[in-house]
């Protein structure tokens, strides 16, 4: 179980760049009801959901994504991210549509949700895919024609039940 852990222990900080973060310094009610929910069920009780502005696109032309988290219980949940990193999305297995390798604070950190609670982000993604190569500089590249896959998702530890979802697009 997650219990209740003071803010210097559960690894958030202001660095959330969509706003999820919470003020973790005072126990609470909320925060104690959390402490009571076993780590895997607070991972089941979350839903993530993605859906695209359409489902055909020509290429080069930018996706609106919409990504949808929620807390299906009533009482709050805290699902552990072994990282600061709380959730993420790929295309075709590639995070955030680059090959970049991704630099986080190796601090675990919590998704906190209170009971019910819905968090909502909205993006565009420019259509191209980024390459880095070793002997030359970043390139960005528009993707070949074809089905291209979408996944959001909670971070969990490895092994773990992991709660996402897709959804694939069509280029032409």
């Amino acid at each position: 179980m997650v219990g209740p852990q003071p803010q210097h222990d559960t690894g958030t900080d202001a660095s959330d760049e969509f706003g999820f973060e919470t003020d973790d310094s005072r126990y609470s009610v909320a925060t104690l009801l959390a402490a009571l929910v076993p780590t895997p069920l607070a991972r089941r009780a979350v839903s993530v959901s993605i859906e695209t502005d359409r489902t055909v696109y020509d290429r080069d032309d930018p996706v609106e994504i919409d990504i949808d988290f929620k807390n299906r219980l009533p009482l709050p949940v805290s699902v552990p991210t072994p990282r600061q990193r709380r959730w993420g999305w790929t295309v075709d297995g590639e995070l955030e549509a680059s090959d970049e390798r991704r630099y986080t604070r190796s601090r675990p950190a919590a998704f906190r949700f209170s009971g019910g609670e819905r968090k909502q982000v909205s993006f565009t993604w420019n259509g191209r895919l980024e390459r880095t190569d070793n002997d030359t500089m970043d390139r960005s590249i528009v993707p070949d024609p074809g089905e291209y896959e979408f996944e959001a998702f909670v971070t969990t530890d490895e092994g773990c039940y992991r709660p996402s979802d897709s959804a694939t697009i069509r280029l032409e």
